[in-house]
């Protein structure tokens, strides 16, 4: 058989794709992996396409898709399938990291579910309550891969056996990324103790990275409650990078989303806000005023977004100096 394995959105591995890909070669299957939603030039006809879309934003690539491919099978949460990885080929396949062989982590999972019932959240609904998914053993590749952890964990520390998993990855010498971040808000000495002793990284394993969410400003006093455990246990709070999402509280106003991100920043933490909205470009705009840090120089009543394209257009049209027209 041919088959198309096609990553639809996300910069990180696709495990269903993985595992997808691994049970069509154990089976003797030729895969071509993709992330063009459109057929290329050469490509031959496939016995079986797959598709994976994870973000709703992803609505337009995928239409592509399946206008390309109209008997794909796609899945995940930027669609509205039903259909799982375990429906289509059971429990039993492993991951094929050939599709990403510039990435050296291990990932996946050691928990699934979650604790909590965020209304913007489809992770209580889809996979209930917490349970343990693997162990660190399970989720390493073992040999001589570094040992370097990509958790994609929602909750880490809601699950049963967290002090087995924390331990097998101290004892074990590992390097971590939650990347999908811990929950500040439910911080306990323990557990930032816990936090304290692991090697925690960034999604590139380059500098010392925590990811956590501060989305409503009712938890105002309950967030910097945990920030305070963290530095108390030896985490400092430059260390955060804090997910904001702005635009699903419909009585948020531009100053209460300028008092979370003004906090966080006088408290060493770094903000990512996340618009709910992707249609709405004053949120857009926003977000890029922040994470390229230009919240540091210019207020963002003063920040243009489209300033560098003017720029550009100004120099190819010749109009005199970048920042203005200069008399000789």
């Amino acid at each position: 058989m041919h088959v198309r394995v096609t990553q639809i959105d996300g910069a990180l591995p696709n495990l269903a794709l993985m595992r997808l890909a691994a049970h069509h070669r154990t089976r003797g299957d030729q895969v071509h992996f993709t992330r063009r939603v459109r057929r290329e030039l050469f490509e031959p006809p496939y016995d079986v396409v797959y598709g994976s879309a994870i973000f709703k934003f992803s609505a337009d690539r995928l239409a592509r898709f399946m206008n390309e491919f109209p008997g794909a099978i796609v899945g995940g949460t930027g669609t509205d399938s039903t259909v799982t990885v375990e429906r289509l080929i059971g429990d039993a396949a492993g991951l094929d990291y050939s599709l990403y062989p510039d990435f050296e982590a291990s990932i996946g999972f050691t928990q699934r579910g979650c604790r909590l019932s965020c209304k913007f959240c489809v992770v209580p609904t889809k996979e209930g309550k917490p349970r343990q998914a693997a162990t660190i053993a399970q989720v390493w590749r073992g040999g001589s891969t570094p040992k370097h952890l990509h958790l994609l964990d929602n909750d880490f520390f809601g699950q049963p056996d967290w002090q087995g998993r924390i331990a097998e990855i101290r004892d074990g010498g590992f390097k971590v990324c939650f990347s999908q971040g811990i929950n500040v808000r439910a911080m306990t000495s323990e557990v930032a103790a816990a936090v304290a002793g692991v090697e925690y990284r960034c999604n590139e394993f380059r500098r010392r990275r925590l990811y956590t969410a501060w989305d409503n400003l009712k938890d105002e006093e309950v967030f910097f409650h945990g920030v305070d455990i963290l530095e108390a246990a030896g985490v400092p709070a430059k260390h955060l990078m804090a997910y904001m999402l702005v635009g699903f509280d419909k009585r948020e106003t531009w100053e209460r989303i300028h008092h979370r991100f003004n906090r966080m920043v006088e408290r060493g933490i770094l903000p990512y806000p996340m618009p709910f909205d992707q249609a709405r470009r004053d949120l857009k705009r926003f977000q890029r005023w922040a994470v390229t840090g230009l919240y540091r120089s210019i207020p963002f009543s003063e920040y243009d977004a489209n300033l560098k394209a003017k720029r550009t257009a100004k120099r190819r049209r010749g109009d005199g100096d970048l920042f203005g027209d200069v008399s000789p």
